[in-house]
């Protein structure tokens, strides 16, 4: 059996520890098996990078952070356009599989490396993917591995906050990645207590985030941690088309959602307001406990999949279970936080406002 893997995308924890899971069960359930690894993603297949991987190479590296055959962002919607240099991506990428002679490519990666990879199953190739994602907004699956991960690391940030933001009386906007999506901001805002969440999914009213600090600081709480998601907007932006959206983005003088707020939060109140963005330190380091667990599990089930041909699928887990998720249902469909989602209901209850 010959198979290959890649990792595309944004790198997260996990990614590691996932393809030791699938190397570590197809070693010892087949004995004639080759492994390639396509490097730098997307990319490598459509270049035709690769190299061959030994046993020892998924060794040590259950804890180890980031990607050992490195990653690349390629968006799907230029996938099948032919750009100036004349490559045809998508043919290049099946040549490349053919070349190699592989009975399945396996890839890991969030959501556009899944469009990718749906467009490659139609196109005739086994592909079996694995969810990657800090920002757990992938169709199909309860969890994404790496999300856990990055609550630890978020949720320490705003551990971290408070105690200055206490000591000085301060306003801090704590700026959490998630673009389309606000699980990671809803799941570390609780874990570290913040006292406003701002997510995607909720537009939020500038005066309903005034009115939140005034009533902290008239019960004598003269600071607020407010976690914001860097794709949060406001009630106003909810009402623009996407060209206005983007307009309005461009145009923007801060340089992020997180410095925008702080500025509107000042002019409006007497506060202090402080930003701390900590950015892809969220993404980076090793897989925590649960991950490591997570992607040992989704591994060992891809290497299931594999050994019965049941490609053209993504693992994922639901209700606990590890199953396997037809690509073409998970491919462009995104996963929001629901307005009545248990998590922001809860967070409600113990006062946590969203801004609207």
């Amino acid at each position: 059996m010959k198979i290959a893997m890649l990792t595309s995308g944004g790198d997260c924890q996990g990614l590691n520890a996932t393809m030791r899971g699938v190397a570590k069960t197809l070693y010892n359930e087949i004995d004639d098996l080759t492994i390639y690894g396509i490097t730098d993603g997307y990319k490598g297949l459509i270049e035709g990078n690769y190299r061959k991987l030994k046993k020892e190479d998924f060794s040590g590296i259950l804890t180890l952070g980031g990607t050992i055959l490195g990653t690349s962002r390629q968006p799907f919607k230029k996938m099948q356009i032919i750009e100036e240099n004349g490559v045809d991506k998508v043919k290049a990428m099946k040549e490349t599989y053919n070349k190699l002679g592989l009975d399945c490519l396996v890839i890991l990666g969030g959501n556009g490396t899944h469009k990718t990879a749906n467009l490659l199953s139609c196109e005739g190739l086994n592909v079996i993917t694995l969810p990657k994602t800090i920002d757990n907004d992938l169709w199909g699956t309860d969890v994404t591995f790496g999300f856990h991960s990055a609550i630890d690391v978020a949720t320490e940030v705003i551990d971290r906050i408070h105690t200055t933001a206490t000591s000085h009386g301060r306003i801090f906007v704590i700026e959490i990645m998630g673009h389309k999506a606000g699980w990671l901001t809803l799941y570390s805002g609780i874990a570290g207590g913040a006292d406003i969440i701002l997510i995607p999914e909720i537009p939020y009213d500038i005066n309903k985030i005034k009115c939140e600090i005034e009533k902290r600081t008239a019960e004598n709480k003269g600071f607020s941690i407010i976690a914001v998601a860097e794709g949060a907007i406001s009630v106003e932006e909810s009402k623009m088309s996407k060209k206005e959206f983007k307009q309005s983005r461009s145009e923007m003088k801060q340089s992020s959602i997180a410095y925008r707020l702080a500025d509107e939060i000042a002019e409006i109140t007497n506060h202090e307001v402080r930003v701390a963005v900590p950015g892809h330190v969220q993404r980076g380091g090793a897989p925590n406990p649960y991950d490591r667990v997570l992607c040992t599990r989704f591994g060992s089930y891809a290497a299931g999949l594999i050994t019965e041909k049941r490609f053209g699928n993504m693992v994922g887990l639901k209700n606990g279970e590890t199953v396997a998720v037809p690509l073409n249902e998970v491919a462009g469909k995104l996963k929001n936080v629901p307005a009545d989602d248990q998590a922001v209901m809860a967070a409600r209850k113990v006062g946590i406002s969203f801004g609207d």
